[in-house]
């Protein structure tokens, strides 16, 4: 079935978030429900005009894993991991299937693992890579020092203070210029704004590849910034608490020398609401 035919039967999805970071769940499991799923992410996805969200997530069959998890972006490009939506994930299979409270999911970044307690959803990220310890970018009016790091998806760091004074204006230029900077394309990359509080407390505000726009929380821009906080500014922990505009996201892991591993991101859950899709799309 194509996007712009008439469906038969309704599509039943979830709205979830993780700290303000929103996804339209769907469960195609079994693998019955052929959507052309990058064109119904921008339309799903776009506020006002329909349910509105940061992205779409699909479950699907795996032989290797208990699911596919599938991720889009709201302008429909697939993304190869999401901290968040996976957290979202994994709240959204414990309670409807009957893989019970641990599960492991099939990504383009990688297998990753996650469990269940309560509200708060944790999930093992993949293994860092790609870590890149300063890069100056010129803007013309000054020169930005920009650390990188993949942790699941690339993802730049810039250290400044207070960030929670920045101007959405602010915040939307420089993100959008690094996002698209010619070192880091064809790709491009996440931007993380960082501001160290404290020992292993940091504030971090992110605009995202593929919403351009700043986000409420991300979860893989959580882990890149802990990971760089510490190896940067020596900030101690793990773990870190990670303030977010949607809330406090908790980063922990393991280092062995330069190696870093065991990449953990927990948080709350919130589950918006359940619907159906009918018709046209």
């Amino acid at each position: 079935m194509m996007l712009h035919e008439k469906q038969v039967q309704p599509i039943y999805f979830s709205k979830m978030s993780g700290h303000g970071n929103d996804f339209i769940i769907v469960d195609n499991s079994h693998g019955n429900i052929p959507m052309d799923w990058e064109k119904c992410a921008p339309v799903w996805c776009s506020n006002h005009l329909s349910i509105g969200a940061d992205g779409l997530l699909v479950l699907e069959p795996s032989r290797i894993a208990d699911f596919v998890l599938r991720i889009f972006n709201s302008d429909g490009s697939e993304a190869e991991m999401c901290g968040n939506g996976t957290r979202c994930a994994a709240s959204f299979v414990a309670k409807r299937m009957s893989t019970g409270s641990s599960m492991v999911f099939e990504t383009m970044a990688g297998v990753v693992k996650a469990y269940v307690m309560g509200k708060t959803a944790y999930v093992q990220l993949t293994e860092p890579s790609e870590l890149h310890k300063g890069i100056t970018l010129n803007t013309g009016a000054t020169k930005l020092m920009v650390y990188t790091i993949n942790t699941g998806v690339p993802h730049a760091i810039l250290f400044k203070d207070h960030v929670s004074e920045m101007s959405p204006d602010e915040l939307a230029r420089l993100g959008k210029f690094v996002r698209y900077h010619e070192a880091f394309q064809p790709e491009g990359i996440n931007v993380n704004f960082v501001e160290v509080m404290g020992p292993g407390l940091i504030r971090v505000r992110t605009y995202e590849r593929g919403v351009e726009a700043e986000t409420m929380a991300c979860g893989t821009g959580a882990a890149a910034s802990a990971i760089l906080s510490h190896i940067v500014r020596g900030t101690g922990g793990p773990p870190f608490h990670v303030q977010m505009p949607g809330g406090v996201l908790k980063i922990d892991f393991t280092k062995n020398d330069a190696v870093f591993g065991d990449v953990w991101l927990a948080g709350e859950v919130s589950w918006i609401y359940d619907g159906e899709i009918r018709g046209e799309v």
